[in-house]
């Protein structure tokens, strides 16, 4: 999430701000809630549910707009990607991290470039090269995959020059990849976000419940600093 600037877009951001707040948000709340239970203190039960209330407002309304935005979103990555993959260079400390996580997604989801291993022929380090190097994390040997980043050396190129044509890499683009792997899991996914809403929802009825239960706000309860 915290890729350079150049490297990020406006929903990217927008989305990775979300993130941390909500994950800011979560601490607070569980410190709030428990304080509140231990010592029965019915505004700071107020409080949690409030939390709770808000971070399953705001799962729903970033479910809407990945939702109805996908589109942009999806724009917006490729142009992010693209831009990386023409820049990569291994020997770049600043971007490694960044450079790192897209080697990843391409060993993992055994894919190439965003939309195929043809976006790879931009890159200026194999441009000038002539394409007798590739992606090591592109490639469909396993021994390339030890390395698992960088570029590896083309056997045997045809006149010391190659094109994306010649490299033994996956055909699929992560842009499919990624879809594909999101249908095949869209049931987990489905699944573990209803269990957490579920859970929040439980949560905002247990506080809702001890609040009631408290007769009368006590605040010599409150923990003395």
């Amino acid at each position: 999430l915290l890729a350079p600037t150049e490297m990020s877009s406006p929903s990217l951001k927008t989305g990775a701000y979300v993130l941390i707040g909500v994950g800011a948000l979560t601490m607070l709340m569980g410190f709030l809630g428990c304080l509140g239970a231990v010592n029965e203190i019915r505004c700071l039960l107020g409080l949690y549910f409030t939390c709770l209330m808000i971070i399953l407002l705001a799962q729903i309304a970033a479910a809407l707009v990945i939702y109805f935005q996908k589109e942009t979103l999806k724009v917006e990555l490729s142009g992010i990607v693209v831009d990386l993959i023409k820049n990569y260079d291994p020997s770049d400390e600043d971007k490694r991290n960044l450079q790192d996580a897209w080697d990843y997604v391409q060993t993992q989801i055994a894919c190439c470039g965003w939309t195929g291993a043809k976006e790879w022929e931009n890159n200026e380090i194999l441009r000038n090269k002539s394409n007798i190097e590739y992606p090591c994390s592109c490639s469909n040997r396993s021994k390339d995959l030890v390395e698992g980043r960088g570029f590896c050396n083309l056997e045997d190129p045809l006149n010391g020059t190659a094109t994306y044509a010649d490299w033994p890499v996956h055909e699929q683009g992560c842009m499919d990849g990624v879809e594909e792997w999101l249908k095949d899991n869209l049931g987990i996914i489905l699944g573990v976000c209803t269990g957490v809403a579920v859970i929040e929802l439980l949560g905002m009825i247990l506080a809702i419940s001890l609040c009631k239960n408290i007769h009368s706000e006590d605040y010599t309860k409150v923990p003395k600093s």
